[in-house]
């Protein structure tokens, strides 16, 4: 409790996200805001960090501010404060943190800001036909943050011993039942792990090679830089050889060795 509390006590108006926000309150919001007041990029973008805070705040600037006014703002629930807008002069706002009372509330940005105890609230509210009723959309936003199961059975067999049921609400699932008539649907949801995102390591500058380690140095890489290319490499061409008497033929078979052709054959070849 108290890592927590020094966490949110560092956080400045800079450091907020459209996630984040949602784990801040109304009275948080005035106090980072005076913090940031003297800040130059807070105050050179104003209307970014408003768009900020309204992804999870409803703010309205009271023109009006007499205690009458005050006072009907806070009782629907919002709380009021004063914030100075640049070089202009302070300005009085109510604040109220939005409401996630219906799936169509969810977002990819407040999904891991709720618990599952809240989720199976906000799902009861709205359900009807159970977890397929649900539009694709919305259930990829719940599946982002929170591990969710289902299973439909008879009354009489939802909680039998040992069963599916038991198992669940014993691993730290929280779980809504959808009656169906004589059978009902249980849908079991518990918040996902934070998962970590990996990062790459670069040497620094300074380093030396062999302080690297490399689990692939016994891998051994074939070098294709240096290797020549197909129409670099010189294929013998029996063409290219000297010819000479032992190794000169011709394509024509010409007869046998004792087949000596002379004048006298080619004549009477003529006269044939």
């Amino acid at each position: 409790m108290a890592k927590e509390k020094e966490e949110k006590n560092a956080l400045t108006l800079k450091a907020l996200t459209k996630s984040s926000v949602w784990d801040i309150q109304e009275n948080d919001v005035f106090r980072l805001w005076e913090s940031s007041d003297k800040d130059a990029d807070v105050r050179e973008n104003i209307r970014h960090y408003q768009d900020i805070l309204r992804s999870a705040f409803m703010i309205e600037v009271l023109k009006d501010d007499s205690k009458a006014v005050r006072a009907s703002y806070e009782k629907q629930g919002y709380k009021v404060g004063q914030v100075k807008l640049g070089e202009s002069a302070k300005v009085t706002w109510a604040l109220k943190k939005r409401p996630i009372v219906r799936v169509t509330d969810l977002t990819y940005e407040n999904i891991r800001h709720i618990s599952a105890a809240k989720l199976v609230e906000v799902l009861d509210r709205n359900f009807g036909g159970g977890w397929d009723s649900l539009s694709q959309s919305i259930k990829d936003i719940i599946e982002s943050g929170f591990d969710i199961s289902t299973t439909t059975l008879p009354k009489d067999r939802l909680h039998k011993k040992g069963g599916m049921y038991e198992k669940k609400v014993a691993d730290g699932y929280d779980v809504l039942e959808v009656e169906k008539g004589s059978w009902v649907e249980a849908i079991f949801a518990k918040l996902k792990p934070e998962a970590e995102k990996p990062r790459m390591k670069f040497p620094s500058p300074d380093s030396d090679d062999e302080d690297l380690d490399n689990e692939d140095d016994d891998v051994e890489i074939e070098d294709n830089y240096n290797k020549p290319d197909e129409d670099d490499i010189e294929i013998e061409d029996p063409a290219d050889d000297d010819i000479t008497e032992d190794n000169y033929s011709t394509m024509m078979d010409l007869g046998g060795d004792d087949d000596e052709i002379t004048a006298d054959s080619l004549e009477d070849y003529a006269d044939e």
